[in-house]
């Protein structure tokens, strides 16, 4: 029975949580920081936020925000968790070194478009956020629109991560 038991105790304690993510209260924060940052430019957006797995956490989309952004804005920040990298990075990567953009390229569950930020503490990547539904404005890329309004969602959570 003693070792019944102590099995059973083991099995208990190696269960951890598989993934990480931000509370939710502060992924609704970024969230919602990011749809008004971009609303402030007339841009309906969808923004994702996704924990340390890529599993989507939390999704928000301006009224009139077109359905398609909805998937573009998870897979944005699925891809930032699973790179670890912010993904106007990882294209501007892939722009200049050819081996590396076919590496990504095969990958077809990447999203490397600007967008996704990831969200860390320390030096762990526990979540990220993905912005998509801006377009072309005076010569700036959608995507780096896009990553304008992340970064705003970002920057109004960023001190209270953990």
């Amino acid at each position: 029975m003693l070792a019944a038991t102590s099995t059973t105790v083991f099995a208990q304690q190696s269960r951890q949580p598989l993934s990480k993510g931000p509370d939710m209260a502060l992924a609704l924060e970024a969230a919602q920081a990011a749809l008004a940052a971009c609303a402030a430019n007339g841009v309906k957006v969808a923004a994702s936020i996704v924990d340390s797995a890529g599993a989507l956490r939390l999704l928000l989309t301006a009224d009139g925000a077109a359905q398609e952004e909805v998937e573009i804005s998870r897979k944005k920040a699925a891809t930032a968790v699973a790179l670890k990298e912010v993904t106007s990075e990882v294209a501007d990567k892939m722009d200049k070194d050819q081996a590396f953009k076919a590496k990504i390229e095969t990958d077809k569950s990447l999203f490397p478009r600007p967008g996704g930020i990831p969200l860390v503490v320390g030096d762990e990547v526990i979540g990220a956020i993905g912005v998509s539904g801006a377009s072309r404005l005076n010569g700036v890329p959608g995507g780096m629109r896009d990553e304008a309004c992340a970064r705003a969602g970002l920057d109004k959570i960023r001190a209270r991560l953990k």
